[in-house]
């Protein structure tokens, strides 16, 4: 069977772990180029070793090269300034837009929680490693109890953050909230991220903390469990790290929330998530780059699906 060829632009930690996960584990996709703004990345150098094609002249670049014709998928692991112009120049041209950055040109896409629902899209935008890993946590309670405020706090080692991720620091923030809430169902979402300086590194941490209505906890438990393993098809290493957490809020005791102008009560429900990377490109803490690879993995195989590609391809 003949595979999808695709692009990846951006040469630093996602697109090089994007890059060896997709050669290590698709049986549908093919890596016909690796695209980058620097001629001495690693990116470039392991992609040049592995036999794939490369050019250190960024899109434009990619479109010079003889196998820019076939190229059906293009990955953008750059940054969500850079991604406004990619994005219009591989639409323009008919190829389909996995985006990596957290520009959020294309609708956000979380595979577990709503990929059928995206498959059209000539742009879909897999929000960010902390959105993916999160986002199906909330929409699982969520599918049980209406969600009114879902909180993450997504920890990574700083080791694992180039300079791609640094960049875009302020876009996380916006762009997991919004899909907190447009994915997640939440009615206001809010994100922090946090570079773990720690030696040795860390594997990557998440906290969600949610405020629903009342509902019977061993109806979210259950729906939580469902949800994780859903995640584990693709990331194996994704876990919980203890039971989900259950907290009543009484009218004697309501909690107030700034943001949203008012006091809540009913039930808090806080889950605690690790992230084991599947050491593809760097060690096993990077968690971080494990989620957002294969999640941008399967949303291109499940459109190369959708769409037939592997017929004629």
């Amino acid at each position: 069977m003949k595979k999808i060829k695709c692009a990846i632009i951006g040469s630093g930690n996602i697109g090089t772990d994007l890059m060896i996960k997709i050669m290590r584990r698709s049986d549908m996709l093919d890596v016909s180029a690796m695209v980058g703004i620097d001629p001495a990345s690693d990116g470039l150098e392991r992609a040049r070793r592995l036999g794939v094609t490369t050019t250190h002249e960024g899109i434009d670049g990619l479109r010079a090269l003889p196998e820019y014709a076939g190229i059906r998928i293009i990955f953008d692991a750059t940054s969500a300034r850079a991604h406004t112009r990619h994005s219009e120049v591989a639409i323009a041209d008919g190829k389909q837009m996995i985006d990596l950055t957290p520009a959020a040109i294309g609708p956000y896409t979380v595979p577990p929680v709503n990929l059928e629902v995206n498959l059209d899209a000539p742009n879909v935008n897999m929000v960010t490693c902390g959105g993916q890993a999160t986002i199906p946590m909330v929409a699982a309670i969520n599918r049980v109890a209406k969600v009114h405020w879902g909180e993450i706090v997504a920890s990574i080692s700083s080791r694992s953050a180039g300079p791609g991720t640094r960049a875009n620091i302020d876009e996380f923030t916006e762009t997991t909230a919004a899909a907190i809430e447009q994915v997640g169902g939440a009615t206001r979402g809010k994100a922090i991220i946090i570079l773990n300086p720690a030696e040795p590194p860390l594997m990557m941490r998440d906290t969600v903390f949610c405020l629903c209505d009342d509902a019977d906890p061993e109806e979210i438990r259950q729906s939580v469990a469902a949800m994780v393993s859903e995640v584990q098809s693709y990331v194996p290493g994704y876990r919980l790290k203890q039971d989900v957490q259950f907290e009543q809020v009484g009218s004697d005791g309501p909690f107030h929330i700034p943001e949203m102008g008012r006091e809540f009560t009913g039930l808090k429900v806080t889950i605690f998530l690790e992230v084991e990377g599947a050491a593809h490109y760097l060690p096993a803490y990077a968690g971080n780059l494990d989620i957002m690879t294969s999640a941008a993995m399967k949303t291109a195989e499940r459109l190369s699906l959708k769409r037939n590609w592997l017929e004629v391809a």
